[in-house]
């Protein structure tokens, strides 16, 4: 079941283009995440999916509904959790929890939320006297007192701890395989791709590069990295390398054949490749490998 569907999505802020025709789609238990750098449009795309914003083109549904059109019933059945929330201070998180129960429809009890955001030992501690990590994991709470079956994350785990993104990882994990759909903004690149089995990387409101992220990711195969011998000339490996200080890196498409291909070729010249390392491609790979102004 699809969750989201964006059919050429546009919308401008005045005279500014903020997001130019973009198409994608979200399926019911399924973690998108929607990268880019600042200024891409990934905030107005999730202020229009979550019906902040009406678009100026295009069509958006967000569980067979107009966000829009019918925000009323969009805002019955998601959740979403912004990069910055506006709480009252002096409040403390168990009266914050029932104030925002009171807006919401058939809402978790609060002990409940708590207990899933990992605050059930602050309730009684004012907002004001939390750190970052743990007015993130407040925010958290509120997005899912509804019980959403489409969440929208923008930056869920800025300021947290390890020990709090780990247990968030393992919560939207667990969300997904219940049928939540996610979908996850984040400059985090390893969160993205822990967590997201398909993702969308925008640009000048563009998307430039899309897919399921293992299948992307395997189709740019990996890396071997080393620290070139003494005295050894780049052009003379058996394989072509990019050379960074006494860095050596080659990318293929079967990393592990590439290493033995570069071990084989040392041991028969008696020379070591020290630091040598396999890595398979990861997210980071290819944000960087994208053009400059792709980023």
């Amino acid at each position: 079941m699809t969750a989201i569907r964006v059919e050429a999505l546009r919308k401008s802020h005045g005279r500014f283009e903020a997001v130019k025709g973009i198409s994608f789609e979200v399926a019911a238990g399924e973690v998108f995440a929607l990268l880019g750098r600042n200024g891409a449009g990934k905030t107005t795309t999730v202020e229009v999916l979550a019906g902040f914003l009406r678009p100026d083109g295009g069509s958006v549904r967000v569980l067979g509904h107009d966000p829009s059109a019918e925000r009323a019933e969009v805002r019955r059945r998601t959740g979403i959790m912004l990069q910055e929330a506006g709480f009252f201070p002096d409040l403390t998180v168990a009266a914050t929890v029932d104030a925002w129960r009171g807006f919401t429809a058939a809402p978790r009890p609060r002990d409940e939320a708590l207990e899933l955001a990992g605050l059930a030992g602050r309730a009684g501690v004012r907002v004001r006297q939390l750190s970052g990590g743990e007015k993130r994991r407040l925010d958290l709470a509120l997005a899912l007192l509804g019980r959403p079956d489409v969440l929208f994350l923008d930056e869920p785990t800025t300021g947290m701890d390890p020990e709090g993104r780990a247990a968030t990882w393992e919560l939207v994990r667990e969300l997904a395989r219940r049928g939540t759909a996610v979908l996850l903004t984040t400059h985090y690149l390893e969160e993205a791709q822990r967590l997201a089995s398909a993702m969308a990387i925008m640009d000048g409101g563009e998307i430039v590069a899309s897919g399921g992220m293992a299948e992307t990711l395997a189709a740019r195969g990996g890396r071997v990295s080393f620290r070139l011998p003494a005295g050894v000339a780049p052009a003379a490996l058996p394989l072509p390398v990019t050379v960074d200080g006494d860095e050596a890196v080659c990318r293929a498409e079967d990393p592990d054949l590439a290493a033995q291909t570069l071990l084989s070729w040392a041991a028969e010249r008696g020379l070591r490749l020290p630091g040598l390392e396999v890595r398979a491609a990861t997210l980071e790979d290819l944000f960087l490998d994208l053009p400059k102004s792709a980023r």
